[in-house]
C-alpha cells in the first residue's frame, strides 16, 4: 500500500488450527475508517456479512464460541514521534460477554506503537485455541508458542516473564487470572498498569486459550509531508502546554483532579448511586491533591505523550502495602472509595493494583461490589450466600477480599465475575444494577450532566463516558462551556463528541487531547502523515460513518431504541443535595431530538443514511 503513515499489513491467525496469514490493508478502507477502531469495526461487519450467508444466526453468537473474532487495530498515528499522545491501540471483538453486544477497549503505554514496529498494523485472531497459547512477533517474524508455562500466572509475572525471553524493547499484552477464568469483565493488561478496560476482552482472549501477545521490531511508517507535519505538530504541542487541563491539571493531578471538580458540580455518585456524594472534608482524603502529597513517587507517560498523566504510586500502611505501582485514576476512587463508602486512598490504590494484576476493569468490578453491598443491604442477599464476605457499605477489607473472589470464582465471587447486571437480576433487584446495555456506568451522574446521560443511552458499547465525553464542555468547559444542568443543544453536543471521539479511537491517539486540539488539527496532522488530504467536515463525516456502522451491528443483535435508555433510578430518583438537588435525567426530550440529527428511526439507522454515508 502506498500510504504513507500505515505499515501496509494485517496479520490473520487461526487460533483453531494455528495457521498464520498476511495480507495487505486496503487502501480504500483505510481513507474511509483511517484505522484502529473504524477498521476493525468495518471488518468485524465484514465478518458478520459472510457468517449470515452460511446462514450462521449472528445475534446468538456466543462470545466465548468459536466464532466470536478479536482484533487488535493501530492507527495512521500510532507510533508517530510528533503526533502527541499517539502510542495507543483499540481492541475489539464481535462479542462482549458483559453486554452480548460489540466488545470494545483502549489502551495506552506502548504496546499499539511497538505492535506497528513489529510489522502490522492490525491482528485479527479467529477460532478457539486447543491449549494456552501467546503470540510472538519480533521484527517480522510471526509464531504461535506455548503458554502452559505462563497460565495461571498474573499480569505481572507474565509481562516480566515473556519480557525477560524476548530482551529489551519489547512490549506485552496480556490476561491475568481473571480472563483465564473467563470473568465477564476482565481486561487485558500491557506494561503492567495500562488497561483495555471494558466490555471483558480479556475474558475473550481467555475463551480463546490466548494468553498474550509479544511484540518486537524496528518497521518504523513513514509520514508524506515530514516538513509540513513538523510544523503542525509543534504549534498543536504549544496548544497542548498551554491548555490548563492538558497542560497544568493532568500533568500534576493525573485524572484524580477530577475529584473537587465533580463535587463542586455536585456529579459524583455515592453509595451504589443512592445519593451524591458531598462532604468536602470526607473528599479531601481521597483527592487529586492528597493522593500529590502522600502517595506520588514520580509521574510517567505513555509512548511519545507530552502530558504525562500517569502517577507512580506506593503505600506504606502494611495491611494494604504496595510498594511500586501506578494509579490509580479517578474511576478507580469512584469505584473503590466513593461508591462503595470505603474513603481511604490505601485501600483504593491496592483495590486499583490488584485488578491490574488479576487483570480485572476497576469501573466495572467496584460498580459490582457496590452493588452487591445494595443488594446485601436491603435484603436481597442473605449472610450465608456470601460465605464470610461482609459486604456491607464502608468496609475497606471486603472490597480487597471481593476482587480476589470474583477473579477466581471463588465461593460469592462466582457471581460477581458476571457483573452487576446479572448478579442484580439473579438476586430478585434488576434495579440495583446501574448500567446501560450491561455495561457498569462510570462515575459521572448524568443527573447533574445532562448531556453524559444522553450519550450513555445512546454509547453503542453500552453505560460509557468516553464514546462520548461532553463532560469536557458541560464540566471543564472545553471546546466551549455549555450549562451541564440544561437539555437545550445537548443532542447535538453528544453527536458530535460521538463522532469526533470514533475519529480519535481510529487514529489512534489519546482522547485528552481533545481538551487542546480539535478536529481542524487532527484533520492537518493526519494530511500530512498519510497524505490522503482531509479536511475537518471529511474526518467527522468518517467519526460518522464509524459510529453509524458499529449501531448497525449492534441493530443485528437486536439492540434498537428500547436499549437506548438509562437506570430508572436516574430517571425517577432526584439527587438529594448538592448543587443538582431536585434533579433526574429526562432523558426522552434529548432522544428524540438526537435520533432526529443521527438520522436514525427506533435506534436503527435508515437506508437513507447508510447511503448517505456509503455504508454497504
Amino acid at each position: 500500500m502506498d500510504v504513507k503513515g500505515y505499515i501496509g499489513k494485517i496479520l490473520k491467525v487461526n487460533l483453531t488450527d494455528h495457521t498464520i496469514k498476511e495480507f495487505s490493508l486496503d487502501k480504500n478502507i483505510a481513507k474511509k475508517y483511517l484505522g484502529g477502531k473504524g477498521y476493525a469495526i468495518r471488518l468485524l461487519y465484514e465478518y458478520l456479512n459472510e457468517f449470515e450467508k452460511h446462514g450462521i444466526d449472528v445475534k446468538n453468537i456466543h462470545p466465548f464460541s468459536e466464532y466470536n473474532v478479536l482484533i487488535f487495530a493501530t492507527g495512521p498515528a500510532t507510533g508517530i514521534i510528533g503526533f502527541p499522545s499517539s502510542g495507543r491501540y483499540h481492541v475489539i471483538a464481535l462479542k462482549s460477554p458483559l453486554t452480548k453486544s460489540i466488545a470494545s477497549a483502549n489502551s495506552g503505554g506502548k504496546f499499539g506503537p511497538f505492535m506497528k514496529f513489529a510489522g502490522y498494523d492490525i491482528i485479527i485472531f479467529e477460532g478457539k485455541s486447543p491449549e494456552p497459547v501467546y503470540l510472538e512477533i519480533i521484527e517480522g517474524s510471526v509464531e504461535l508458542k506455548s503458554a502452559k508455562h505462563i497460565w495461571g500466572k498474573s499480569t505481572f509475572e507474565t509481562t516480566r516473564i515473556l519480557s525477560q525471553k524476548v530482551g529489551k524493547n519489547c512490549s506485552v499484552a496480556c490476561i491475568g487470572p481473571a480472563g483465564e477464568n473467563t470473568v465477564h469483565f476482565a481486561c487485558v493488561i500491557n506494561e503492567e498498569h495500562r488497561a483495555a478496560g471494558r466490555t471483558g476482552i480479556g475474558a475473550v482472549m481467555g475463551a480463546k486459550k490466548l494468553k498474550a501477545i509479544v511484540v518486537k521490531g524496528n518497521t518504523k511508517p513513514e509520514i508524506a509531508k515530514p516538513d509540513e507535519f513538523k510544523q503542525i505538530s509543534k504549534n498543536v504541542l504549544i496548544k497542548i502546554k498551554k491548555n490548563p487541563f492538558t497542560g497544568k491539571e493532568l500533568p500534576k493531578y493525573g485524572t484524580p483532579f477530577l475529584v473537587n471538580v465533580l463535587h463542586k458540580a455536585g456529579a459524583i455518585p455515592s453509595r451504589n448511586w443512592q445519593k451524591c456524594y458531598y462532604n468536602e472534608n470526607e473528599l479531601n482524603k481521597i483527592s487529586g491533591e492528597t493522593l500529590v502529597e502522600k502517595y506520588i513517587k514520580t509521574r510517567s507517560a505513555c509512548w511519545g505523550c507530552p502530558i504525562a498523566c500517569a502517577k507512580r504510586t506506593e503505600v506504606k500502611n502494611d495491611m494494604f502495602y504496595v510498594s511500586n505501582t501506578e494509579g490509580p485514576e479517578y474511576q478507580s476512587i469512584w469505584a473503590f472509595g466513593i461508591t462503595t463508602e470505603v474513603i481511604d486512598l490505601d485501600v483504593i490504590i491496592k483495590a486499583h493494583n490488584l485488578c491490574n494484576e488479576l487483570g480485572l476493569d476497576v469501573i466495572s468490578m467496584g460498580s459490582t461490589i457496590a452493588c452487591a453491598m445494595e443488594l446485601y443491604e436491603k435484603g436481597h442477599i442473605s449472610k450465608e450466600e456470601l460465605q464470610d464476605l461482609k459486604l456491607s457499605f464502608g468496609n475497606a477489607g471486603a472490597i480487597i477480599e471481593a476482587i480476589w473472589r470474583t477473579a477466581y470464582k471463588i465461593g460469592f465471587g462466582k457471581y460477581l465475575a458476571l457483573g452487576s447486571k446479572r448478579l442484580a437480576e439473579i438476586f430478585g433487584a434488576p434495579e440495583l444494577s446501574i448500567n446501560v446495555k450491561g455495561l457498569e456506568i462510570p462515575g459521572f451522574d448524568p443527573r447533574a450532566i445532562k448531556g453524559l446521560g444522553l450519550n450513555y443511552a445512546t454509547a453503542n458499547r453500552g453505560g460509557c463516558n468516553v464514546t462520548g465525553y461532553t463532560l469536557f464542555s458541560e464540566i471543564l468547559g472545553f471546546p466551549k462551556k455549555v450549562d451541564a444542568l440544561t437539555y437545550e443543544g445537548k443532542a447535538m453536543l453528544v453527536k458530535n463528541f460521538q463522532d469526533f471521539t470514533c475519529v480519535v479511537n481510529s487514529t489512534v491517539s489519546c482522547l485528552f487531547t481533545t481538551l487542546a486540539i480539535g478536529v481542524e488539527d487532527y484533520a492537518k496532522m493526519l494530511s500530512c502523515i498519510t497524505g490522503f488530504e482531509f479536511n475537518a467536515n471529511e474526518l467527522m463525516k468518517i467519526g460518522e460513518r464509524i459510529y453509524n456502522l458499529e449501531r448497525l451491528i449492534i441493530n443485528k443483535y437486536g439492540f434498537d431504541e428500547k436499549h437506548d435508555i438509562l437506570p430508572k433510578r436516574l430517571l425517577n430518583e432526584i439527587l438529594p443535595k448538592g448543587p443538582a438537588k431536585g434533579h433526574v435525567v429526562e432523558l426522552e426530550k434529548m432522544k428524540e431530538e438526537y435520533y432526529k440529527l443521527r438520522g436514525w428511526v427506533n435506534g436503527r439507522p435508515t437506508k437513507e443514511k447508510l447511503k448517505e454515508l456509503d455504508i454497504p
